[in-house]
């Protein structure tokens, strides 16, 4: 299924009147917060090339990201939860709860979201639940694209104050140059302790 507005447009005919597409960035990094945006994309309003962050390069999202941003008729919204709150939380509460705060800085608060993958326990409002939805949906694939670039320029600031790690090429994902300034360095702050490689790196 190609990314559209079917499902959007399905809930609006069931009488939903604000509909927001919901996705996350962050959740398999060893470092860095965890984010979640929120985007109610407008009638008419379709980005050429819109799609899940994923499959666009960083040149493609970044222009993508200024056009939805600045779009004064899309309304979206960013929530971040920091490695501190993760290791507290664990990484999947702290998604979820990333999640809902971007739902409430919303303003008007749509009243059904679209969340890309399973639902979230607890949700303030109405949900549909897509696996996959970031390649279906074009309202989570705004919401990858506005998560995944505020992401990466976190973590190209986090660079700046520990341009050890690399961070601004790896954005902290585990790859193997990750993993080597991990086991030289050991941990910084923005380390997520409760992830094992870590915590184990914390043991040298």
């Amino acid at each position: 299924m190609p990314c559209s507005l079917e499902h959007e447009l399905r809930l609006s005919g069931s009488g939903y009147s604000i509909i927001a597409g919901i996705d996350e960035a962050g959740r398999g990094p060893l470092a860095g917060s965890v984010f979640a945006s929120a985007v109610v994309l407008p009638r008419g309003f379709i980005p050429q090339g819109i799609n899940d962050s994923k499959k666009l390069t960083p040149r493609v999202r970044e222009r993508l990201h200024q056009q939805l941003t600045s779009e004064p008729d899309v309304l979206w919204a960013v929530a971040k939860k920091s490695a501190a709150e993760i290791d507290r939380l664990n990484i999947l509460r702290a998604t979820h709860a990333a999640m809902r705060a971007a739902w409430e800085i919303l303003d008007p608060r749509p009243d059904h979201v679209l969340i890309d993958g399973l639902p979230v326990p607890q949700f303030p409002c109405p949900q549909t639940a897509l696996v996959g939805g970031d390649a279906i949906s074009l309202s989570i694939a705004a919401a990858s694209i506005i998560a995944k670039v505020e992401r990466d320029r976190e973590m190209e600031k986090m660079d700046r104050l520990y341009p050890e790690y690399g961070f601004a090429k790896h954005k902290g994902y585990p790859t193997a140059e990750h993993f080597a300034k991990l086991r030289l360095h050991g941990p910084c702050p923005i380390h997520r302790r409760s992830f094992a490689p870590v915590a184990q790196a914390e043991l040298f």
